[in-house]
C-alpha cells in the first residue's frame, strides 16, 4: 500500500443553513468531546442541516491524476477541503501520505499587506518547506509565476490571475507527493494554463499524485487518468474519462440553466422530448472524417401538434468554443409536427470541420420559445480526411432536414 497516497472511506460532511443553529450544534459536539463521549456511528441530520458530501470513497496512487467533476454545488470543493485538513468530516475517514501541495481558495495563505516575495516564504512554510528549502526554490517559483517585476508589491494589488500564478507556482514547486488543484486554471490566461498542465504532467512522471477539479474537459483529458463524477454530494461515477464525461453530461441535463456562451442548457417547456440521437456515416468507408457525409437521426415525442417548429443544432469544441450551427429555418425547411412519436433526419453531405472531438447540442423552438433542448445530443469524433487536405472554412455547407412519422414522410 506504499504507493497509495490517498485512501478515503465513506467520507461525509454536513453543514447547517442557519448560522445560530450551527453554533449550537457545534457547542453540543464540542461538549461531547470534552466529556469523552464517542460520536455515534451514524449521525442523523438535524433541523436545517444538509449533506454537502455523502459516503464518498476512492483512492489515488503515485503517478496518478484523478479528475473530480460535477455541476456547481456538487461537493467538489468541500471534498478537497476535507483532504487538505481545512475541515473535518462528519463521518468516514481518510488516510493521506506524503507532503501535500494545495491550491484550493484564491489567495488562500497570502497576507494582502505583504509583498509577493514575503508571501512566497510564508506560503512555503505553510506547505511544509523550511526557509532554506524555499530559498533554493525561490528563483524557480518566480520564473514560473512570471511576476518578477511585481514581486515587491503588496499582493492586495494583484489581480485574480496574478494570485493564481503565484499560488500555483509555490504549490507546484514544493516537491509535493500529492497536489490538490481546485478550478485554479480557469482564472489564468491560455499560456499560463499550458504551463500549469505541463507542470502537472511533470509531477506525475516524478511519481506525485494529483487531484484536479475542473469544468474544462480539454484540460481534464490532457492530464487526468480517470474521473470521479459528483452530484449532490455523492459519487455517481468513478471510471475512465469517456464514461465519466458521459455521466457528467447526463447529470447536467438534469440541472438545466440559462443558455450562455459556453453552451449551457436552455430552460424549455418540454413540449417535445428528444428520446434518442444516432450518428451514422453515409460514406463508403463507414467512418467519421472531415469533409465526409454524416447523418443524424433524432427519435422524438411531441405532446401536442406544433406548426412551424425549428430544429437547431450547435457544434462545440471540447474547450467550449461554438464552431457552427445548423437550423431548419436557415435551410428553408418548415417542420409541422404532429402529436406523438416522430423522427427527424439531418443529412450533412460535407461536414467541413477540422479533425477533433465535438459536442453537438440541439433542440426545437418556435418563434423564440424553446420546446426542447439537450446540452449534449451526441459526441462526434472526426478523423482527418484520407488525402489529409482540408477545404477552406470551418462550416457546414448544406444540411437536408426531413421529418418522418411512423406511417411515412410528413414534411
Amino acid at each position: 500500500m506504499s504507493d497509495v497516497l490517498v485512501n478515503a472511506e465513506a467520507l461525509s460532511k454536513k453543514f447547517c443553513r442557519d448560522f445560530r443553529k450551527s453554533l449550537w450544534y457545534g457547542a453540543q459536539e464540542f461538549g461531547r468531546q470534552l466529556l469523552g463521549l464517542n460520536r455515534p456511528r451514524e449521525v442523523p441530520l438535524r433541523a436545517d442541516e444538509f449533506w454537502a458530501v455523502r459516503d464518498v470513497s476512492f483512492s489515488v496512487k503515485r503517478g496518478e491524476c484523478l479528475a473530480v467533476i460535477g455541476h456547481n454545488g456538487a461537493g467538489k470543493t468541500t471534498l478537497l477541503r476535507i483532504l487538505n485538513g481545512l475541515i473535518s468530516p462528519s463521518e468516514g475517514r481518510v488516510e493521506m501520505r506524503g507532503r501535500i501541495g494545495a491550491l484550493i481558495a484564491l489567495g488562500a495563505g497570502f497576507h494582502p499587506l505583504l509583498t509577493g516575495r514575503e508571501n512566497i516564504f510564508i506560503n512555503g512554510s505553510i506547505l511544509g518547506l523550511s526557509r532554506s528549502e524555499t530559498k533554493r526554490r525561490f528563483d524557480q517559483i518566480v520564473e514560473f509565476s512570471g511576476l518578477a517585476e511585481h514581486l515587491d508589491s503588496p499582493v492586495q494589488q494583484y489581480s485574480s490571475g496574478m494570485y493564481v500564478r503565484l499560488g500555483f507556482a509555490i504549490a507546484a514547486h514544493t516537491d509535493p507527493d500529492l497536489l490538490l488543484v481546485d478550478e485554479a486554471l480557469a482564472v489564468g490566461d491560455h499560456a499560463f494554463m499550458v504551463r500549469c498542465l505541463n507542470r502537472i504532467a511533470a509531477l506525475k512522471r516524478e511519481g506525485a499524485g494529483i487531484i484536479f477539479v475542473s469544468h474544462q474537459e480539454i484540460q481534464v483529458r490532457e492530464v487526468a487518468d480517470r474521473c470521479l463524477v459528483m452530484s449532490k454530494g455523492e459519487v455517481i461515477c468513478d471510471s475512465d474519462l469517456d464514461e465519466g464525461f458521459s455521466t457528467y453530461e447526463h447529470s447536467r441535463d438534469q440541472h438545466p440553466t440559462s443558455a450562455g456562451p459556453d453552451g449551457g442548457d436552455f430552460a424549455h417547456n418540454g413540449a417535445i422530448t428528444i428520446e434518442e440521437c444516432q450518428l451514422t456515416s453515409t460514406d463508403d468507408n463507414d467512418a467519421f472524417r472531415t469533409g465526409a457525409p454524416v447523418r443524424m437521426t433524432l427519435s422524438c415525442n411531441a405532446s401536442e401538434n406544433i406548426a412551424n417548429a425549428e430544429l437547431l443544432l450547435r457544434f462545440w469544441t471540447l474547450s467550449g468554443q461554438l464552431v457552427t450551427s445548423v437550423s431548419s429555418v436557415a435551410q428553408n425547411d418548415s417542420l409541422d409536427i404532429r402529436q406523438g412519436h416522430f423522427r427527424v433526419t439531418v443529412d450533412l453531405p460535407r461536414l467541413m470541420l477540422a479533425p477533433g472531438i465535438y459536442r453537438i447540442a440541439g433542440g426545437f423552438r418556435r418563434r423564440g420559445e424553446i420546446l426542447s433542448w439537450r446540452r449534449q445530443l451526441a459526441r462526434l469524433q472526426l478523423a482527418p480526411p484520407s488525402n489529409f487536405q482540408l477545404s477552406d472554412g470551418l462550416i457546414v455547407t448544406h444540411a437536408k432536414i426531413r421529418l418522418f412519422k411512423p406511417d411515412g414522410l410528413v414534411t
